[in-house]
């Protein structure tokens, strides 16, 4: 998915160009904000009580077909409160005539965008991630095939949109067949017994939306800050440097994916010291994975930025270094977030996340105006630093303790000894992509070996991650592991 959208953002970009890839930008964090109170934690909760052990007979179907009548009931309410908006006159009059054929389009994607969530999240409440993620990928390829070739033929915004509808369609048609296999029709659209826990889970559903929509606000409420201030070119260089500085947390994201049902499995089972384990293992991967990542961004973003989205995206370089620091601290707060969805007490996580939102908002209310993207780019780091700072606090008042073993000091004592040289190197290397080719491999290396020289990985770490990764990488790395620790033992017994 990271690679098809490494390659689809830059295409997007160069096509639509800076002002309506920044109009395109704009109408998507509005949509993803109004989706919170459409989708109204109807994703989140269907995997979260999927995944859990309850001995009441046809749990599973009730729980899917609960969750799936709420879903229509406001997928048609969230389109028609959109169709309103364009028809009584109050997009014309906000937003201004250009953006009314969009909102069209967007009513339509609602109820797509809501199904799409719905499938996917219920494969995974199953533990089938094996349909659940290859169906992500099949969204991500036909909307950059749809989107890419309709912009091309000249639809502009209205061609990407188009895209988007089209990929939720197929999976939302795939996924219904996979799911279907696996329970009873008759049994999901029957009503559930009485002592079905509907105000459980609607708790739960209240609760996710309010911690879901101040997260988002994290992302979106700059973009939206943003246009009115500074316009849609700003908005589009911006938006540039947010792409990148994202790439950041496709590892937290991955983990905080997988991680809302298996520790809510975990949860229920009250396995506490090994919900603690997980949660500081993945706070210290996490840490040095997007260290390492940010270290790499940093280093070639004079080189990144023309290459990847074109020598007029060069305004985009500032922003970027700017937003890198806090999208460290914001990805770090992911798993930890997950995990205390899992639990499904989410009162400590909604005070951790409001708190970095007000921050957020608050600065980018006073800085954009003086400062434009770049006081936007300020407050958004801060916003986002601040996530991780809040969330350990918020992990500690539900027992769980981040960092038991995160070895803070000496990852960050890791991240300042390799910060020198991976900076330099792209210095020493004239040819720009010669430089993309090859300061990621060697800055690894180099960040690898003092990572393990600080303590702050152990010798034998990156093999056994690299060992719970499906076959061949698995595989190998078990076949590595096996002959250095048999070195290992034959120099000991020596």
């Amino acid at each position: 998915m990271m690679l098809v959208g490494t390659v689809t953002t830059p295409v997007l970009y160069r096509l639509l160009g800076p002002t309506r890839f920044g109009q395109y930008t704009f109408l998507m964090s509005l949509f993803m904000l109004f989706m919170i109170f459409v989708n109204s934690g109807v994703s989140d909760g269907v995997r979260k009580y999927l995944a859990e052990d309850r001995d009441s007979p046809g749990w599973d179907e009730h729980v899917i077909g609960f969750y799936l009548r709420l879903a229509v009931v406001l997928a048609v309410a969230g389109a028609g409160v959109l169709l309103l908006a364009v028809e009584t006159g109050v997009v014309d009059a906000v937003l201004g005539p250009t953006f009314v054929p969009y909102f069209y389009l967007l009513a339509v994607l609602v109820v797509v965008a809501q199904f799409r969530a719905y499938v996917r999240r219920t494969l995974m409440g199953f533990g089938l991630e094996r349909y659940s993620e290859p169906l992500n990928l099949l969204k991500k390829v036909s909307f950059a095939v749809v989107a890419i070739c309709l912009v091309y033929l000249g639809y502009g915004v209205w061609g990407v949109l188009v895209g988007n509808v089209v990929a939720g369609v197929l999976v939302v048609a795939l996924g219904t067949v996979v799911v279907a296999r696996r329970i009873s029709v008759a049994d999901v659209l029957g009503r559930p017994p009485a002592g079905f826990p509907r105000r459980e889970l609607l708790q739960f559903n209240t609760m996710s939306v309010l911690l879901v929509f101040l997260m988002m606000s994290l992302y979106h409420v700059d973009v939206l800050m943003l246009q009115p201030l500074a316009g849609s070119e700003q908005v589009g260089y911006y938006k540039a440097a947010l792409k990148l500085a994202e790439f950041l947390w496709f590892v937290p994201l991955a983990i905080q994916t997988v991680f809302v049902h298996s520790t809510s499995e975990l949860w229920s089972r009250d396995r506490l010291e090994q919900i603690t384990e997980l949660a500081t293992r993945t706070t210290r991967y996490t840490l040095l994975t997007t260290a390492v990542m940010a270290l790499g961004i940093a280093a070639l973003a004079d080189e990144v930025v023309p290459v990847y989205f074109g020598p007029t995206a060069t305004p985009a370089i500032e922003p970027l270094l700017l937003l890198l620091p806090g999208a460290l601290g914001f990805a770090a707060a992911r798993p930890l977030i997950a995990t205390a969805q899992g639990k499904g007490d989410l009162k400590y996580p909604i005070l951790a996340t409001g708190s970095a939102a007000l921050i957020n908002a608050a600065l980018n209310l006073a800085l954009i105006p003086a400062y434009g993207m770049r006081g936007a780019a300020v407050a958004t780091s801060v916003g986002y630093g601040s996530m991780f700072v809040f969330h350990l606090w918020s992990a500690r008042q539900i027992g769980v303790e981040p960092l038991a073993d995160a070895r803070t000091g000496r990852i960050a004592l890791t991240t300042l000894l390799a910060a020198g040289p991976i900076l330099y190197l792209p210095t020493v290397i004239d040819e720009p992509l010669v430089a993309l080719v090859v300061v990621p491999p060697v800055g690894l290396v180099l960040f690898l070996s003092v990572a393990i020289a600080t303590g702050a990985l152990d010798a034998m770490e990156p093999i056994e991650v690299l060992g719970s990764f499906p076959s061949p990488i698995g595989a190998w790395a078990d076949r590595v592991e096996g002959r250095l620790r048999s070195v290992q033992a034959r120099w000991g017994g020596e």
